[in-house]
């Protein structure tokens, strides 16, 4: 039961790891055309297009090396702590992604405001047109408004990610102290896990005894063993056979046995 969890998690965990590589991919390679393009045509370059190719080329980092530790010591309680806080740094820097990208949520028709300036998304002109050449091709308005609203989206996708990527870190080092807990014994067969959790009755049969001279309330009373039993030589009343009606008793000094005397 434990080793089929700790599978789990980790295969879990492994997909999310993937996913938010991912998204992080997807969003460096639209920024890294935005930063090309903006440079090599001699355009301004705002801080929030840099920052946004710094995050997701630092993501990618991370999702990777996140992926090396779980593969070496998935559940270890220093790793878990550190990839955990990373985990909601992250939550915060692509909710950030997705708040710079935020002007392409809605149509990109009309007036629209891109990393590459604003102005009239259904102009087909490229924007700069006839400005400093250069041999990266340049989009149209309309173009860029489409790559900032698919930035938004996997941003937002990547934070939900990360969300349960943090919440999976915990489970798997919650998993690992248990196994260190009670490690191999009969309830796994001697393996590793922690076996399977006993039920009502399986409690109450592995309690352990109470203390001596301490009295337990669910024991039976105890009954007399024949070594235990006294004979008797001298009774009042002696149960004594008949030949005809059953059982006689024979009255105190009136006889011995089987009527003589």
């Amino acid at each position: 039961m434990g080793k089929r969890s700790g599978t789990c998690l980790c295969g879990l965990q492994v997909f999310l790891r993937l996913m938010e590589l991912a998204c992080s991919a997807i969003i460096l390679a639209l920024f890294a055309y935005f930063l090309a393009t903006l440079f090599n045509h001699d355009m301004e370059i705002g801080i929030w297009v840099r920052a946004v190719a710094g995050i997701s080329g630092i993501a990618i980092v991370y999702t990777i090396l996140a992926l090396l530790f779980l593969c070496c010591s998935p559940g270890q309680s220093f790793l878990s702590f550190l990839l955990s806080f990373l985990d909601i740094a992250f939550i915060a820097a692509f909710g950030y992604v997705a708040a710079v990208n935020r002007h392409g949520v809605g149509s990109c028709d009309g007036e629209v405001k891109t990393a590459f300036g604003e102005g009239d998304a259904s102009n087909p002109r490229k924007v700069n047109e006839g400005g400093n050449g250069g041999f990266t091709l340049l989009p149209n308005l309309q173009q860029a408004c489409l790559m900032e609203k698919a930035s938004f989206g996997v941003a937002i996708v990547a934070a939900v990610f990360f969300a349960f990527s943090f919440m999976t870190n915990i489970c798997l080092s919650r998993h690992r102290k248990k196994e260190q807990r009670f490690g191999p014994g009969p309830q796994n067969d001697y393996t590793s896990g922690y076996g399977r959790r006993p039920g009502f009755f399986g409690r109450r049969r592995n309690q352990p005894p109470p203390p001596m001279g301490q009295h337990d309330p669910n024991a039976l009373p105890t009954h007399a063993t024949p070594e235990e039993v006294r004979h008797s030589f001298a009774t009042e009343q002696t149960r004594v056979g008949s030949s005809g009606t059953g059982t006689t008793m024979a009255g105190g000094g009136g006889g011995g046995y089987g009527n003589l005397g």
